[in-house]
């Protein structure tokens, strides 16, 4: 049974999250919230598996209570719901770690199904869009003068295989096209991408892809 608690400050939306997430016979409800201190506090007394997070709420905003919940509930998974799909403010809740994002005006199954992956561990945003934020929104990223920039140390446990795929997670390509372009089985793509979160203390597939990005593997297009 996945847990989820609901964070927005319009009535209306909770209740229709609630009537849609309640149909469901292997989700649950864990509680409501109206502002992001409530989220963070129900969070914390409920340890659910999925926080959905709206951004824009009185007391506290989506993306510091995000940022407060990735670093006291480390089992919490936080899905971000905004209005635009390239909204700056997605974007800054995945700097802070969501797992991802949606828009408002999602298909349920599209809502449900973001529910369940983010709850086995996977990213809902896909890569490529991922970028398309990136691309956006970090072109102040610092460059270094006087030649390239040093080794990151989140880079250095990496073998060389797995710094190269990095560099095309950041790119956007998905564990299939890693696969057929560099020649590999995807289970060991897989494997591989399951390594690079591991050593890089990545949450997600986002996480990485932000990452690569910070680590200049990749830089805005």
């Amino acid at each position: 049974m996945t847990t989820v608690l609901i964070a927005d400050d319009q009535p209306m939306q909770r209740f229709g999250f609630r009537m849609l997430l309640e149909s469901q016979d292997d989700m649950t409800v864990a509680g409501e919230a109206a502002n992001g201190l409530e989220a963070l506090e129900l969070t914390q007394q409920h340890q659910p598996d999925v926080v959905l997070m709206d951004i824009r709420m009185p007391l506290l905003d989506g993306i510091e209570a995000t940022r407060r919940i990735v670093r006291t509930a480390p089992r919490t998974r936080v899905l971000i719901v905004t209005t635009f799909d390239l909204d700056r403010y997605a974007y800054d809740g995945l700097r802070a770690g969501a797992s991802g994002f949606l828009v408002k005006d999602a298909l349920p199954e599209e809502l449900l199904s973001g529910i369940r992956a983010v709850a086995c561990g996977d990213a809902v945003v896909a890569p490529s869009l991922t970028r398309r934020l990136l691309d956006a929104y970090v072109q102040h990223l610092p460059v270094s003068p006087g030649g390239p920039a040093p080794v990151d140390a989140r880079l250095a446990p990496l073998t060389e295989r797995e710094r190269e795929i990095l560099t095309v997670i950041g790119q956007g390509w998905s564990n299939t096209e890693i696969a057929e372009r560099l020649h590999l089985a995807e289970s060991t793509v897989k494997t591989h991408v399951g390594r690079i979160l591991a050593k890089t203390g990545s949450r997600d597939r986002v996480q990485a892809v932000i990452l690569a990005y910070d680590t200049h593997l990749v830089t805005p297009q």
